[in-house]
């Protein structure tokens, strides 16, 4: 069948174990018609755990939407729990462009009253907070929960940052009184439809999430608005490292 819609999946750092766990989880979910083009970029962080990171991460983001663009892709998901370069993704890009913390938050709030986060790093907390209040959420959140291990643990093959995924989730469903629960990291993003059937509460994954709305959008006929802060990047000529961007 013939793909009627082609959606880019960005892992903004340099791990291809990660995208390819994150290429997995988008196909799970994907329609018949809709083609993953899972892609990461070929310089930058091996994980994202910092503002340092996302800044770095950002560039690269950036550099795959314009590429994703010029090859005529529908839309593009940031697969990051940090949501790097979003708003300059959306000025750059023609097809709309969910960040997956993003849009794993809002659909928390169809499905739940109260959510839980389940992220990484402590650090990581706090960026999560940040985005909380950044999409006007806070206050649907019960509370943020960390595994207290880096980002490729969860591709380490010990299996050790999933279990510890796990148990975030059920101490999550135990003490914060919260009817679903969000995964902070692409890279759990396969844990999501097990978990769902352990706990019996949604525990939601942010790539699919953000592959669905992604499609709706589309579907919709509905793209990023380019009236106002939106509008594609005034022309100017970058210089240095930044002329690829031009």
């Amino acid at each position: 069948m013939t793909a009627s819609l082609v959606v880019q999946v960005i892992n903004p750092n340099t791990s291809l174990a990660m995208t390819r766990t994150i290429e997995q989880a988008a196909r799970a979910v994907a329609g018949p018609t809709t083609e993953i083009l899972a892609v990461c970029p070929a310089q930058g962080a091996p994980s994202i755990e910092g503002h340092f990171d996302e800044a770095i991460a950002a560039i690269g983001v950036l550099e795959q939407v314009k590429a994703g663009r010029e090859q005529g892709v529908s839309g593009h998901v940031i697969a990051c729990f940090g949501d790097p370069g979003l708003l300059a993704a959306r000025e750059l890009a023609t097809g709309p462009v969910v960040g997956i913390a993003e849009a794993a938050m809002h659909m928390a709030t169809m499905l739940a009253t109260r959510f839980s986060v389940v992220t990484t790093l402590p650090r990581t907390v706090i960026i999560a907070r940040h985005l909380l209040q950044q999409y006007g959420l806070e206050h649907h959140c019960a509370a943020l929960h960390a595994i207290d291990l880096p980002v490729l643990a969860l591709e380490d093959g010990s299996g050790l940052a999933q279990e510890k995924v796990r148990e975030r989730c059920l101490q999550a469903k135990r003490q914060d009184g919260s009817g679903a629960i969000v995964l902070g990291c692409g890279g759990m993003a396969t844990l999501a439809r097990e978990l769902t059937l352990e706990l019996g509460i949604p525990v939601i994954d942010g790539v699919g999430a953000a592959v669905k709305m992604v499609e709706s959008l589309v579907a919709l006929g509905l793209s990023t608005s380019k009236h106002g802060d939106l509008n594609y990047p005034i022309r100017k000529t970058l210089s240095g490292q930044f002329e690829r961007l031009n």
